[in-house]
């Protein structure tokens, strides 16, 4: 549920403080030795131009892997959300960039990053449902219940899940990601959107409870806490470097939705308007825009700093870090990367 907010036309995020500067010398292979901080890392690493990248192929494998067959309107409604044009593709983007610090052939995590999207996309579509959070609108077009029923969501929510793991397992190239490694994988997302991880987010974000710093961590952290995760499994990360992985997504993935809180809030008080806040409990709600502001910044200190451990491996971590800013800057937007 990482990223999943559309955002457009709203103010300027101004942390109360300037970020940390975070030195890291450049090692890789083809690049002379060079030191970039955190202000300048957007400027010398084109996210846009990476993510546009991968945004191409994602969707073209994830085009082939749902072709329309018997019986039609399921297949219909489960491409319906994976290939809207409003997705970001942030979980598999995510997944192949962590892969590219320790492996040096995406094509090894294309398989895992469609599945990714597929869990990611089911995971949508039963939150929107009129039992959870009766949501009309995603990724810029009518929730999928909306066009198909309520039942033909569901459908396509339970198809997509499985359809993930069938995905990874057919279509991994054996000769570079062995069995082993798969098996963490699959263990990984299973784990992930199961009942300790993005239901469990769910379930005590429906029954309510002071419990916030749970269901953001559950239902925005786990998802890029497990697209981190699998990119550094497919690659034989070591487990040290995993756990590096997981701190670091799922900081980035609960900074990214405390961002949209804050970015809401002010854009509903700028225009003077109501009931545009979401349903659910969101740091804003509970804390307020001021503490809000500063867990922001506590996020991406803490993200930053898990990325330290990689600074052997040069500038292959710099789409990471600038996962990071972008959270925070919102420099370009995800959706136009479809056009």
């Amino acid at each position: 549920m990482v990223f999943s907010t559309v955002l457009t036309s709203v103010p300027n995020l101004y942390l109360t403080r300037k970020p940390k500067n975070i030195h890291i010398p450049i090692r890789c292979l083809s690049s002379p030795s060079v030191s970039i901080s955190s202000q300048s890392n957007l400027t010398q690493f084109d996210l846009k131009a990476y993510w546009a990248t991968l945004y191409a192929e994602i969707t073209q494998k994830l085009e082939e892997a749902i072709p329309v067959k018997y019986p039609d309107q399921i297949y219909e409604a489960m491409r319906y959300s994976v290939l809207a044009k409003g997705a970001k593709r942030a979980p598999p983007v995510m997944c192949v960039a962590a892969y590219e610090i320790f492996g040096d052939n995406r094509l090894a995590a294309f398989p895992t990053a469609c599945a990714l999207e597929m869990v990611h996309a089911a995971s949508l579509i039963h939150d929107d449902l009129p039992c959870m959070d009766d949501a009309p609108e995603r990724r810029g077009q009518p929730s999928n219940h909306k066009v198909f029923g309520d039942d033909m969501a569901i459908l396509a929510g339970d198809a997509l899940f499985p359809l993930g793991f069938h995905h990874i397992v057919m279509h991994t190239p054996p000769e570079l990601v062995p069995e082993s490694r798969l098996l963490h994988v699959i263990a990984e997302i299973a784990r992930t959107v199961g009942s300790s991880g993005m239901a469990a987010g769910q379930f005590l974000d429906l029954k309510g409870g002071n419990t916030v710093d749970f269901i953001q961590e559950k239902k925005y952290g786990a998802m890029g806490e497990c697209s981190a995760v699998c990119g550094g499994l497919l690659a034989g990360a070591k487990d040290d470097e995993i756990e590096r992985l997981r701190r670091y997504g799922r900081a980035v993935g609960v900074l990214y939705e405390v961002v949209n809180d804050v970015l809401l809030s002010k854009s509903t008080e700028k225009e003077g308007t109501e009931g545009q806040e979401k349903k659910g409990k969101g740091y804003v709600r509970l804390y307020g825009i001021e503490k809000s502001m500063e867990i922001i910044e506590e996020l991406q200190s803490k993200a930053k700093n898990e990325l330290d451990g990689f600074e052997k491996y040069g500038d292959c971590v710099a789409p990471l870090y600038s996962f990071i800013d972008y959270a925070i800057n919102r420099g370009f937007n995800v959706s136009d990367l479809s056009q």
